[in-house]
């Protein structure tokens, strides 16, 4: 009877938050650095970078937990990290590689430096996307050789805020990389806009984009890439333009509004290790050490022995970089859908989400109070090219985006915020929102996930995502109750719709055409005097809304 109450509970915590086969990995990375030029920062010396990850190592080291430290050229061929990894870097943690390009590792390569400074943080001169396809080879062969004399094998794991296709095939084709690690989503900061990707987690890069996850085995990079940073799944995506671009509220130490907050980090650590989810949970945590151990301590000093105690409780797996790749692609023949659902506030200001990523798209709901909207829906499409995959980037600037069809941040401005809201249509053809509350959120299948809403008395809305489309039903037995979905933008958004059918919305980004189709329903363009950019209308209180490649 005792085995039969234990077989009975596993599975009912299976059935309503899909526990039981979903694991919850955490992989602490710190890349190093061996100079830190940015006007500004004159005060940070070599000392203080080596002393910075000498730091970060005695720390987990004190808690037995691994790591993954990630070299930098011109920190790999400093004998003081050869020597403090060696001799100080506990047996379950890695070393790998970090991809900024600089100026030692440009010269070893036999190619000219064309920085302001040995390390330049400009997309065409710091990273690989500024490098014609055969001086990228060379670069890779270079650092793996340095490498492999120095540690006696090659790396299995590299990352960096942005690793170009060609770069990253070449260095598992050849060497043979089992995992990769980019930034978060961003527009902006530092110059990077990476926006649109699989928000989160890990997928499998399409050969010809290596920030759009492919759809086929044949289209895609057999290498995992994990997303960085840790973002917060309610307020990052909105954080508002500041001198640097996009603002910055994730795990990082350094954000003291996030990583550096203790209520914060508590409230993401919930949320990403209890809350619902498919398939698996990823968390990164660490810092580079360009920040220096003042700054980072305490941020650090408050996630590091929570992770310890969840690892004791057996509520996360903290690993490395390689072996969370070596996991994915033992389970995952494609990428999987996952998803990530913040249903508390850590501001108390009411709002709620639940992200769903999958091979085809990804879409974001978003509740302030009882108001919900689509914040987002962008296309996967791996015939979508880069714009690095023949030719080097010659502007300080990294562009890599995927194909939108909701936009809550670059489509809206503080005074009219983007989304596919719903809508309630009178007898006279005006609409006004449909309060929404109460979202429950429950994993269907390995890669379906429902929420399902409360909105007016008797009538309750389900939206389920699928890998390839989303449907959305409501339950009302009041016959005269008419819905829409409605997409509203800033009045100057710049939109890629060329042509809105019945069953078929065609777009166009950057001379590339994709498609949204509606099986059940049909989209409703606007008339002149229209304020709404489509909607979408269902067919016995149903739309099924497919993404098409």
């Amino acid at each position: 009877m005792k085995f039969k109450s234990i077989f009975v509970l596993v599975t009912l915590l299976s059935s309503i938050n899909g526990f039981a086969d979903s694991p919850r990995m955490v992989n602490i990375i710190n890349f190093i650095r061996q100079v830190e030029p940015r006007p500004g920062r004159d005060q940070i010396t070599p000392d203080a970078l080596y002393e910075t990850t000498h730091q970060e190592i005695l720390q987990l080291n004190q808690y037995h937990l691994p790591g993954t430290f990630l070299l930098q050229y011109d920190a790999l061929i400093d004998p003081r990290y050869q020597t403090l990894l060696k001799t100080e870097l506990n047996a379950d943690s890695e070393v790998g590689a970090w991809w900024e390009i600089t100026q030692p590792h440009v010269e070893a390569a036999g190619l000219k430096w064309r920085g302001r400074y040995c390390w330049d943080w400009h997309a065409n001169v710091g990273f690989s996307i500024g490098y014609t396809l055969q001086e990228r080879e060379k670069l890779v062969d270079v650092y793996m050789e340095k490498f492999k004399s120095i540690f006696g094998k090659y790396p299995s794991s590299v990352g960096s805020w942005f690793i170009d296709e060609h770069t990253l095939e070449y260095m598992y084709e050849k060497y043979g990389i089992v995992a990769s690690c980019t930034c978060r989503d961003q527009v902006g900061t530092d110059g990077y806009i990476m926006w649109g990707g699989y928000w989160n987690q890990a997928y499998y890069p399409s050969k010809k984009n290596s920030y759009m996850p492919a759809q086929t085995k044949a289209g895609q990079i057999p290498v995992p890439v994990f997303r960085m940073l840790g973002s917060d799944p309610i307020y990052q995506y909105d954080a508002g333009f500041g001198d640097n671009g996009q603002g910055v509220i994730t795990l990082e130490p350094v954000s003291a509004r996030a990583g550096g907050n203790p209520q914060w980090v508590k409230w993401f650590f919930k949320t990403m290790f209890e809350g619902p989810s498919m398939n698996y949970n990823y968390v990164q945590a660490g810092q580079e050490n360009s920040f220096t151990w003042p700054v980072i301590k305490n941020g650090l000093s408050i996630q590091i022995p929570l992770l310890d105690s969840l690892r004791k409780e057996h509520k996360i797996r903290v690993e490395t970089l390689s072996e969370s790749g070596v996991w994915f692609k033992s389970n995952y023949p494609v990428t999987p859908a996952t998803s990530v659902a913040a249903l508390t506030d850590p501001r108390n200001e009411g709002r709620k989400t639940v992200w769903f990523n999958s091979r085809y798209y990804r879409a974001n709901l978003l509740w302030k109070n009882d108001s919900l909207r689509f914040r987002d829906i962008h296309l996967f499409n791996e015939n979508y090219e880069s714009p690095y995959l023949n030719v080097p980037g010659t502007t300080p600037q990294c562009n890599y985006i995927t194909l939108p069809v909701v936009d809550g941040f670059l489509w809206s401005t503080a005074h009219c915020l983007a989304g596919l809201r719903v809508m309630k249509v009178d007898a006279r053809g005006k609409v006004s929102e449909i309060p929404m509350g109460n979202p429950v959120v429950e994993e269907l299948g390995s890669n379906v996930l429902q929420v399902t809403c409360s909105s007016e008395a008797g009538k309750n809305f389900r939206i389920v995502f699928y890998e390839d489309r989303f449907e959305m039903s409501c339950e009302t037995k009041d016959r005269n109750f008419s819905w829409v979905l409605e997409l509203q933008t800033a009045p100057d958004a710049k939109l890629p719709f060329e042509k809105i059918g019945k069953s078929l919305i065609t777009a166009r980004q950057n001379h590339f055409d994709y498609s949204i189709g509606c099986k059940q329903g049909s989209f409703v363009a606007p008339q002149a005097s229209s304020k709404f950019i489509f909607r979408i209308a269902p067919s016995k209180n149903k739309l099924v809304v497919e993404f098409l490649r």
